[in-house]
């Protein structure tokens, strides 16, 4: 039963990247080298960003929001944004069009990010004698991370790769990459100075990506109307 559980756990973690990989066109075209190099790219900010952390940041006695010590990890958080600009543009892609190109950044790069913090504790917690929600929502905050990242990856691609673009979009780049860079920070708000439990939490992750995905979705529209025409 536990590994029954383990096994349900880890299909809502995981599963989707897959789904997603296989039901678009990504698997009908030579996406895989794509998705190594923007795993890497993600693998070497992780790292910079780790070792920042450690340099700069304080280790807390007590478990409480401490605005210095959270706004300097959302600035370090800024690096997400960077390494997503690196993949998107410093890398070279052999034919794969620019859509094609920013879902197989975003959808690796969440791939991974769940790989690299969930697995572990999965694979330690989900397997165990008493059941527990946490890795239920633990896999529905990955999907919320899956959306929250191929979102801001085609955000990305509209500023920095595509050149005829409404002005109206720049402004919404940077308020995303905003979001992306403070989510960690905004997460441990609501946890530790508000006092949300991990449903509550794991709620405003999926409303906030849906959000994110919807005015996604408007910011492509408004760059076709005008080829449209």
């Amino acid at each position: 039963m536990t590994l029954f559980h383990f096994f349900n756990c880890a299909a809502l973690t995981f599963g989707p990247h897959f789904v997603y990989y296989t039901a678009t066109p990504l698997s009908e075209y030579d996406t895989l080298r794509t998705c190594w190099k923007a795993a890497l790219v993600y693998l070497g900010t992780t790292l910079v960003k780790l070792v920042c952390l450690a340099t700069f940041l304080q280790v807390s006695e007590n478990d409480t929001f401490e605005l210095s010590q959270e706004s300097l990890k959302a600035l370090i958080g800024f690096l997400d944004v960077l390494g997503l600009y690196i993949a998107l543009t410093q890398l070279t892609y052999r034919n794969i069009s620019q859509n094609h190109k920013f879902q197989a950044v975003g959808l690796c790069w969440a791939f991974a990010d769940s790989l690299l913090h969930r697995l572990a504790p999965l694979w330690l917690g989900a397997r165990g004698l008493e059941f527990t929600w946490d890795y239920l929502l633990q896999g529905l905050e990955s999907n919320a991370s899956l959306v929250f990242t191929i979102s801001f990856a085609a955000l990305g691609s509209l500023m920095w790769l595509r050149k005829n673009k409404p002005k109206f979009i720049v402004p919404l780049i940077y308020v995303a990459a905003g979001v992306l860079a403070i989510m960690p920070s905004i997460v441990s708000y609501l946890r530790q100075g508000l006092g949300w439990d991990f449903s509550k939490v794991v709620a405003f992750e999926l409303l906030a990506s849906v959000c994110l995905a919807l005015l996604t979705w408007q910011c492509f529209n408004a760059c076709q109307r005008p080829a449209a025409q």
